[in-house]
């Protein structure tokens, strides 16, 4: 195995010092001469400078991404969007899981403005006062994904209308008894306002009286929250606030003997690849979570640059127009 080259190699291939080499790497001034040298010289041995090493530089070409959850076909799709744009541009991403977990959300938050990374991306759960503080007292930029932040730059997705859309799609059918399954209010994007906007385009026909339960976003979640509605009595239509909630629905509108949409229309948000593969196909919302991404990464590194940015962008949806929505 041959040995692996160090800035003192390159250094003295180069003809220069160990300080110049390192003054190359973290931003500092070297002569053009000198720059051409220790660059012939890296191109030749191909040599890649270590990540960590290079995070203690004024300019470290590094981006932190906090994400929720790494168990997720959006986070997935929104990782993917701006691990892509950002290696175009000669950046790297260290990436953070926060296990739906806010106080490790925080935790990593504060672990890469410790390390110096050039910029944050923080796809939020939620962002309390303390977040904010953290935010707004931090030297490196952060654009915030998937929640609102009025006191600084976001990239979000419609939730509202997205919602008020599925809302006044179920309502179209003319369902009697409605049941909508959600998430905690703590996260406002999906908990409050995607909720809020399913609830006002049902009442745009006349359903005023939905029954909505909380729970998680896990599988298991929505289906301990469909045996619970069923207690209530059959349910005309289930909205889903995601489509594994809307799995675990399926699941046991199944185990009941409940046909869909037949008995009971079922409804999501997410577009996942998977929901194609139910039977009837799943009717759901899909977010433009690769936009999301890149606009977020792009307007991170423009703020970097200096240049203006808008404080909030916001990504469109369409509908995935399944089988699970019984039509008049």
């Amino acid at each position: 195995m041959s040995k692996k080259i160090t800035m003192a190699d390159i250094a003295e291939m180069s003809g220069v010092g160990k300080s110049t080499v390192s003054r190359y790497f973290n931003g500092g001034y070297v002569k053009e001469s000198t720059k051409k040298k220790i660059q012939e010289v890296i191109r030749a041995q191909n040599y890649e400078p270590n990540t960590f090493a290079r995070l203690n530089a004024k300019n470290s070409n590094v981006i932190g991404v906090v994400v929720p959850t790494l168990n997720s076909k959006i986070t997935s799709r929104v990782i993917t969007s701006i691990d892509r744009y950002l290696r175009g541009q000669g950046y790297e991403t260290i990436i953070k899981n926060s296990d739906h977990d806010t106080n490790l959300e925080l935790d990593n938050l504060k672990r890469l403005i410790s390390l110096n990374v050039d910029g944050i991306l923080y796809s939020a759960i939620n962002i309390t006062e303390a977040h904010k503080h953290l935010i707004q007292n931090s030297s490196i930029p952060v654009v915030v994904l998937a929640q609102d932040y009025d006191e600084g730059i976001s990239v979000v997705d419609d939730d509202y209308r997205a919602g008020r859309f599925a809302g006044e799609y179920i309502g179209k059918t003319n369902p009697g008894f409605v049941g909508y399954i959600g998430v905690d209010e703590s996260d406002i994007a999906v908990g409050i306002n995607r909720k809020q906007g399913v609830l006002d385009g049902l009442k745009e026909y006349g359903i005023n009286t939905p029954t909505v339960l909380a729970g998680d976003y896990s599988f298991e979640s929505g289906q301990a929250l469909t045996e619970k509605l069923l207690e209530l009595g059959k349910p005309d239509a289930v909205i889903c606030a995601t489509d594994r909630l809307a799995f675990g629905a399926y699941r046991v509108l199944e185990q009941h003997g409940l046909r869909i949409p037949e008995d009971v229309s079922v409804m999501g948000f997410g577009g996942y690849d998977e929901s194609t593969l139910l039977k009837p196909q799943l009717s759901t919302i899909k977010f433009d979570s690769y936009a999301v991404g890149y606009l977020g990464a792009e307007t991170l590194l423009k703020i970097i640059r200096g240049e203006p940015v808008p404080q909030k962008q916001t990504v469109g949806f369409t509908l995935i127009e399944g089988q699970s929505v019984r039509q008049l």
